[in-house]
Parts: structure tokens; C-alpha cells; sequence
């Protein structure tokens, strides 16, 4: 109220407090107290409010950590959009080419599409991106086509071009991965054009704007006017950065969360709990990664492969599978599940069998002395390290379960619960000996886990160097990566495939699906195909 509004006088006051009164009584029907307007305007914007466990980042499309993949998705688009079983989509590429050598592909661009800024998208501004990107290809050599991309080139104003230095079959896919080949409006560059540094806005092509933010507090993300696609059927999306999971599921069952959604963002109890109240909803994806444990073929004691075998088949995968994750999770039978491309082959699971499990250790030379319960060979115990990350329960206790299980056959295993940059560390030292480890998910895989097999640096080749058939493996994997030939292709992951089975250094314990727990106003709920993209594609708003 303005100064001399403050100085009116007393009746005046009264007489508005008199209408005030008035004006409730009458538009008080009986159904109910009326919202204030700030409660209305609130009512009236279409709005989901989810938690995250950490801030967003900087939002710069070209980098990594702190930047949150799921809120880089929401902002910055692909030129290929991943789908379902790995279907491959146009994005902000309406079409494409590729040559008979698989060298070059030409990019038709879609044509009217525009920044949230207002600012055109073209074949100029993608060369920018790329020519970005590529200008700190270190960074980014985890990706394959980083390594094999020669040239960018702008053909005309809506056609862009790459070409390789050899072929690479899934170029495509990793140009739809969330980072970092995703697109930067000119507004957001730095004067010197090295986004590594850091951006000056964050301004894309996609559905969503980033409104308002106070880090490690909140984001709130609003509809982009500018979007050349379908418009998000909710107008304002706010994440509250909760990072304690128990804190999560108050906020929800409180009403201040109306979704939590990812992977580990609440206990598997909360989840459970959450799922017998028929208040909310809940759903679980399909698998979006294995959980397995890697048996470090070269430790000598691990490049037996009876010594291997005998260890999948020693504990029961099923019943700890169920018990640990309360069925949440699905017991694996193969390092990768089926829903990607080429990986529907048929292996032979290796079944739990506590009796041949002794008897191939036994033949390996492992014996149990009189009165020991340690097996011993040329006076060494068969004693190994398992270590997990101390902060995952699921890895705490399948470790424990399994260092239970595998004492009956008279192995000795020794845990060690370590900080997560700890563990990486020691995986890309090749210094464990077993080790829980994860696949990349889609869109990554299956090429992104054949690429680690064949490549060192990573931890997973180590891991299989002693195989005696390690030479030949790393062969094809190249020639899969490198094939112009679908037939060739598949039959070459069938045969990768299927010598990993038959090794067991990398022992599939189960399949990690993600959750979604929301209010019931939330309808048209579906998980992405792609591993990292958001979830607000779709989603609908209506009466609870």
C-alpha cells in the first residue's frame, strides 16, 4: 500500500473492509474456499514440480559434470532423436545420407526451426557446435566419432555434412546422445568461440527455457515459444534440488513433489512403500543397465576360466537378486539385455550349480586342506578383494551375500567399501580383483560396450586381457564397428557376444530399470528410450 493510502482515513478503511467481507460472502457458493489469486495464477499455469539430488550445472551443452543430463535434454536438441529397440528418428536433421564406403554423411537440416531467442538454426550455427566440440576432442574421445571425424562442412544453409577418416556404423547413434553434440544458439558463445570454458547463456532449440534458478536450491524451466515441434502440454516444469533420498519422499508424500523419477533417487523400500498407497502411482522401465561383477582375468589366480565359471555358478543369483531388491530388479542372464540393437542372441545362461562349481575348482587345482576352509594351490590361499562403493546399499549387500556364498566353497573374499572416484580409479589402474561395474545404456550400447572391450584406457579391456582368445575378440570388434554390412554387423555381435558368455569375466547379476513415482493429476507418464533424456515428453496435467 503507497504512503498515502496509509494516511486515508479510518472510515474509508472500514467501508473497504466492509466490501471485502461483501464480495467474499457472495462468491462463496458452499464448495469450498476460494484460492487467493497468487494460489490461482499458480492453479492456472500447468506446472510439475520433481526433485533432483543435485544442482542442474551450468547448462553448457558441451561438457560434462556439474551439468545434469536430463536438464541439458530439456534445453539442447540432436540431430537424431533415439526411440524405442533403438529405432533411429529425424531430430533437427529432417533426413540424411550416408556413402557406399560409409565415410561421409550429408544432413538434410529442418527447415524453420529456431533458438529460444528467436535467432535462426542452420547448417552454420551446426559447424559452429561440431567445429566446438572438436576443438577439445580429448575431452570428448570417450565418444567413437570423435576419433574417426575428419571434416565438417556447411553444403548450403540447411545441409551439413561429415566426413570420416574411416567407417563407423553408429555414427548416428552417437550423434544422438545428450552431449556433446547438441546445439548452442550464437547468443551463448563466448567471444573466443571455446564453449570448454563455459557459455554465456544457455540458448537451444528445445521445448524448454531455463527461467529462473538459484543453485543448489532450484531450477524452474518454462515452455520455449520459439519451439518448432509439438508444445509440451505442461507450461512450467521446477526441480527442487533435495539431495537426501528420505527427505525426497516426504517432500512427495507431502504434496510439495508431484513426480520422483531416475535411477536410485529413493530407496527400494520407499519405492515399495510408495507403490502399496494407492494414492500415487508408480512404474518401472525397461533395462537400462546391467549390473555386473568383473572378474579381473589378469590376477592369476582369475585367468582360469574353471576358476571363473566356478564363481558365476557358486552363488545364488535368483533368490539374491529378489532379496536385495525386493524384485525391483531382474536377475541377468546375459551382460547385455535384449532391448538393443543386436543383442538378441541366443546365449545358454550359466546356472547356479553349488556342485559343479566345486568340482571345476577342484580341477583347477584348488584344493581344500584337512580341517581348512580356505582352498589352497602351490601354497597360495584362493583369497580375492572385492571392492564396491560404499555409498550403494544394493553393492553392500549383494558383496556381503556373495562373500557368504562363495566361503561355502571354500573361497575367501575380502570386502572393501570405497568412494565412488576411489573405485573408477582403480578400475582404469587395473588394480582389483573384482568389481562391480555398470554398462552405458542407450543410446550407447551395444556399441559403446564393445568399443570398451576392444579399447584400453577404460578398464574393461584389462579386465579381459588374459583370454586367450583376446586377440581374435579385439579383431571383432573392430570389423563390427567398421562394417558397412547389417548381416556381416550381427553376426559379428553374436559371436563378441557369445565368447564374453562363455569367459565369465564379466558376470551379469542383474538388469537396473529406473522408477517414476508421481501424484495421480500426472497422466500419458513414459519412460524415454533414451537412458539420459527427460521424462516431461508427453506428460499430461488433469484432475486428480
Amino acid at each position: 500500500m503507497s504512503v498515502q493510502h496509509r494516511k486515508s482515513s479510518a472510515l474509508t478503511l472500514a467501508t473497504m473492509l466492509l466490501l471485502l467481507l461483501f464480495i467474499v460472502g457472495c462468491s462463496n457458493t458452499g464448495s469450498g474456499d476460494e484460492s487467493s489469486s497468487a494460489a490461482s495464477d499458480q492453479t492456472s499455469t500447468k506446472s510439475i514440480t520433481m526433485s533432483w539430488p543435485r544442482d542442474i550445472g551450468t547448462m553448457n551443452p558441451h561438457t560434462y559434470n556439474p551439468s545434469q543430463l536430463f536438464a541439458q535434454s530439456m534445453l539442447y536438441e540432436p540431430l537424431i532423436s533415439y526411440q524405442k529397440d533403438g529405432k533411429l528418428e529425424p531430430a533437427l536433421a529432417e533426413s540424411w545420407t550416408i556413402s557406399a564406403d560409409g565415410k561421409v554423411y550429408t544432413f538434410k537440416l529442418r527447415q524453420g526451426v529456431k533458438f529460444s531467442d528467436g535467432t535462426p538454426f542452420n547448417a552454420e550455427i551446426v559447424k559452429k557446435n561440431f567445429d566446438a566440440v572438436m576443438k577439445n576432442k580429448d575431452t570428448h574421445s570417450w565418444l567413437g566419432i570423435v576419433g574417426v571425424l575428419d571434416k565438417t562442412e556447411v553444403v548450403d544453409d540447411h545441409t551439413f555434412r561429415l566426413t570420416l577418416t574411416e567407417p563407423y556404423y553408429p555414427v548416428l547413434q552417437d550423434l544422438s546422445v545428450v552431449r556433446p553434440f547438441r546445439f548452442l544458439g550464437e547468443a551463448g558463445f563466448p567471444d573466443d568461440g571455446d564453449t570448454s570454458q563455459g557459455i554465456k547463456e544457455p540458448v537451444g532449440t528445445g521445448p524448454w527455457m531455463l527461467a529462473d534458478y538459484k543453485q543448489d536450491e532450484y531450477a524452474v524451466f518454462k515452455r520455449n515459444p520459439n519451439y518448432w515441434g509439438t508444445a509440451p502440454k505442461v507450461d512450467q516444469i521446477t526441480v527442487k534440488i533435495i539431495p537426501d533420498g528420505e527427505t525426497r519422499v516426504l517432500a512427495f508424500e507431502k504434496g510439495d513433489l508431484d513426480l520422483i523419477y531416475g535411477e536410485g533417487m529413493i530407496s527400494l523400500d520407499a519405492f515399495q512403500e510408495l507403490r502399496d498407497n494407492d494414492k500415487y502411482v508408480t512404474q518401472l522401465s525397461d533395462p537400462v543397465g546391467t549390473r555386473s561383477l568383473l572378474l579381473n582375468s589378469s590376477n592369476p589366480k582369475l585367468s582360469d576360466v574353471r576358476v571363473r565359471m566356478a564363481l558365476q555358478q557358486g552363488f545364488n543369483k535368483k533368490a539374491m537378486v529378489e532379496g536385495v531388491t525386493s524384485g525391483l530388479e531382474e536377475p541377468a542372464d546375459t551382460v547385455l539385455s535384449k532391448n538393443y540393437p543386436y543383442t538378441n542372441v541366443d546365449l545358454e545362461p550359466i546356472t547356479y550349480d553349488v556342485e559343479k562349481s566345486k568340482a571345476l575348482l577342484d580341477e583347477a587345482g584348488w584344493k581344500l586342506p584337512a580341517g581348512g576352509t580356505v582352498r589352497e594351490k602351490d601354497g597360495q590361499q584362493l583369497d580375492f578383494e572385492m571392492i564396491f562403493d560404499k555409498t550403494d546399499p544394493i553393492q553392500k549387500a549383494m558383496a556381503e551375500t556373495i562373500q557368504a556364498e562363495w566361503s561355502e566353497l571354500g573361497v575367501k573374499v575380502n570386502l572393501t567399501g570405497l568412494e565412488l572416484t576411489v573405485q573408477i580409479k582403480r578400475l582404469k589402474a587395473n588394480d582389483f580383483d573384482l568389481y562391480f561395474w555398470y554398462n552405458y545404456g542407450a543410446p550407447y550400447d551395444p556399441h559403446s560396450f564393445i568399443n570398451v572391450v576392444a579399447s584400453p584406457g577404460f578398464g574393461i579391456s584389462e579386465t579381459l586381457s588374459a583370454l586367450p582368445m583376446k586377440k581374435e575378440l579385439d579383431e571383432q570388434v573392430h570389423a563390427a564397428l567398421s562394417s558397412t554390412d547389417e548381416t556381416k554387423r550381427q553376426e559379428l555381435y553374436g559371436s563378441i557376444l557369445k565368447i564374453l558368455q562363455e569367459q565369465s569375466a564379466i558376470v551379469p547379476i542383474s538388469y537396473i530399470k529406473k522408477t517414476a513415482v508421481y501424484q495421480k493429476k500426472i497422466s500419458n507418464f513414459i519412460f524415454p528410450a533414451n537412458r539420459d533424456e527427460n521424462p516431461f515428453v508427453g506428460i499430461e496435467l488433469g484432475n486428480q
